[in-house]
């Protein structure tokens, strides 16, 4: 819920402006896209398993914050100038939803391989 919360509000504000100034330390693209791509697993997670990443100790904002060394007003002002250019953004998730997929296919071969049984080296993983 607050993530559908969080791209309507993202929605909004890419409507209310034309533009939107350029952060001082804008999160490059690619990061952008890592960073959207583990925050999709860890939701995928959060939501299927939720003990995996309370056993683990795991926040998963916390967890993207420490892992590329930033902070969440850096974050979200980012995000805001990213998802001030819908087609940009649409890009860039779509890029997420084609490596998901992508990592998918691949444990899916690895299960029929496996009769069902994933082999721990070749899952995906959230680092």
């Amino acid at each position: 819920m607050k993530n559908l919360l969080l791209l309507f509000a993202c929605i909004l504000m890419s409507c209310g402006k034309s533009s939107v100034e350029k952060p001082d330390n804008l999160i490059p693209e690619e990061q952008m896209i890592e960073i959207y791509y583990d925050l999709a697993l860890l939701e995928a997670i959060k939501t299927q398993r939720p003990l995996m990443l309370q056993q683990a100790n795991i926040e998963p904002t916390v967890y993207i914050y420490k892992k590329y060394k930033i902070d969440s007003i850096q974050f979200a002002q980012s995000n805001r100038y990213y998802s001030s250019d819908m087609e940009e953004y649409k890009q860039m998730h779509q890029e997420v939803a084609r490596r998901i997929e992508e990592n998918k296919k691949q444990l899916d071969a690895e299960l029929r391989k496996n009769g069902g049984i994933p082999s721990a080296s070749d899952a995906p993983r959230v680092e």
